[in-house]
C-alpha cells in the first residue's frame, strides 16, 4: 500500500508554556518546513473537533489530556511524555495518566509513542503497555542557530526547570555552593518556578552568587545558556530531558545523574562534555561532576537528529503504520 502524507497535522499543545508547549511548537515548525498544513490546538478543544478526530487524512499528535480522545480518533499518535510516578504525582493523577495510555493501546486508530527508549522500557516492563515507537523530542529551531562568538565569556552554573521535589534542586544547591567557593567569579542561576521555590531560596540563605530568575521564555533561556559554563540537573527519572539538548546546543557542558532518558541524548559525549554523578545526587558526587564539567572544552556537538524537521519526519514514518482508513496496522506500508 502506497503511503500518502496527511492533508493536515493537528497537534495538541498543552499549557501556554512548559515542555509540552515547546514540543508542540517545535513539531509545528518541522511539519511546516515539510510543506504540511499544521495547527496547534489546546487540549480542551480537541474533543470539540469530532470531524478532524475521525478524519484519517488528518494526522493527530495528542499529548496529556488530549490522549483521552484516542477512542474516537483515527490516525492518532498519542505521546507519552513520561510515565506515571506515584511518589511525585499521587495516585489519582498517576492513575489518570495510566488510564489515558491504556485507552491509546485499546484504540484501533491510535498508537502510543514514548519520548525515549528509557520511557518506553518503563511503560512496557512496569505498566505492561504496548509502546509502538520511541521518538525523541525536537529542539526549538532557535536553539540550533549558530552561537555567537561573544558567548565564549561564560561564568555561570545554570539550572532550568520546574522547582518541584522530583527535580532534586535542594540536593544540587550545597554542591553548587561548594564549587562557587572554589571558583572566584563564578555564579549560579536557577531558572523556573514551582512549589519548592521558597524553600530553595531559604536554603540559598541570601547567597548573592545564587540568583533565582523565575520563569523565562525560550529566548531568555537561550541567552542565559549562552553565558553558562555548566548546565546542571538532577532528576534521576527524567523521561528524556529536552533541557539537556538545549544546553548542549548553546555550548554548555552538562552535569546530570547517571540514569534517565538524558543518557540517550549523546552517549558519545559522556565523560567529556557530559559528566555524570550518582543517582542519589549526594553533595560530593555532584560537586565532583561540576568540577569535571568546568574543565571541559569540547566543541558544540551536531544535533541535526534533534531538529524539528528530522523529528517531524520520524512522526510521519510512524504514521505510515496506519491504513488508509486511519486504523493502526504494523504492516500498513509494507
Amino acid at each position: 500500500m502506497e503511503y500518502k502524507y496527511p492533508a493536515k497535522v493537528l497537534i495538541s499543545g498543552g499549557k501556554p508554556s512548559g515542555g509540552v508547549a515547546s514540543f508542540a511548537e517545535s513539531l509545528r515548525h518541522g511539519f511546516s518546513d515539510l510543506g504540511l498544513r499544521t495547527e496547534v490546538a489546546e487540549n480542551a478543544s480537541i474533543l470539540r473537533r469530532p470531524g478532524e478526530l475521525r478524519d484519517p487524512a488528518v494526522l493527530k499528535i495528542l499529548s496529556l489530556a488530549a490522549v483521552f480522545a484516542a477512542p474516537v480518533a483515527r490516525r492518532a499518535l498519542c505521546v507519552a511524555h513520561g510515565f506515571p510516578c506515584v511518589a511525585y504525582l499521587g495516585w489519582p493523577r498517576a492513575l489518570g495518566i495510566l488510564s489515558s495510555y491504556r485507552l491509546a493501546n485499546a484504540s484501533g486508530g491510535a498508537q502510543l509513542v514514548a519520548v525515549s527508549d528509557y520511557s518506553a522500557l518503563q511503560l512496557r516492563s512496569i505498566f505492561g503497555l504496548r509502546v509502538d515507537a520511541a521518538i525523541r523530542n525536537p529542539v526549538l529551531p532557535a536553539f540550533l542557530e549558530p552561537v555567537p562568538q561573544a558567548s565564549a565569556n561564560r561564568d555561570a552554573i545554570t539550572y532550568v526547570g520546574r522547582l518541584h521535589r522530583s527535580k532534586n534542586v535542594d540536593r544540587l544547591l550545597p554542591a553548587m555552593r561548594d564549587v562557587l567557593d572554589e571558583t572566584p567569579g563564578l555564579h549560579a542561576w536557577i531558572a523556573g518556578d514551582g512549589p519548592m521555590r521558597e524553600s530553595l531560596e531559604k536554603l540559598a540563605n541570601g547567597d548573592k552568587r545564587i540568583e533565582f530568575l523565575g520563569t523565562l521564555s525560550p529566548g531568555q533561556v537561550r541567552e542565559r545558556l549562552r553565558r553558562t559554563r555548566v548546565f546542571l540537573s538532577a532528576n534521576p527519572t527524567e523521561p528524556f530531558g529536552i533541557a539537556y539538548l538545549e544546553a548542549l546546543s548553546q555550548g554548555c557542558a552538562v552535569a546530570m545523574p547517571a540514569s534517565g532518558g538524558g543518557l540517550e541524548i549523546a552517549p558519545e559525549l559522556i565523560g567529556s562534555r557530559i559528566q555524570l554523578f550518582s543517582v542519589a545526587a549526594d553533595r560530593t558526587s555532584v560537586a565532583s561532576a561540576l568540577r569535571r564539567a568546568l574543565s571541559t572544552t569540547a566543541a558544540i556537538p551536531s544535533l541535526t537528529a534533534s531538529s524539528a524537521n528530522a523529528v517531524a519526519k520520524a512522526y510521519l514514518a510512524a504514521s505510515a503504520q496506519f491504513t488508509s482508513h486511519g486504523i493502526f496496522h504494523p504492516e500498513a506500508n509494507g
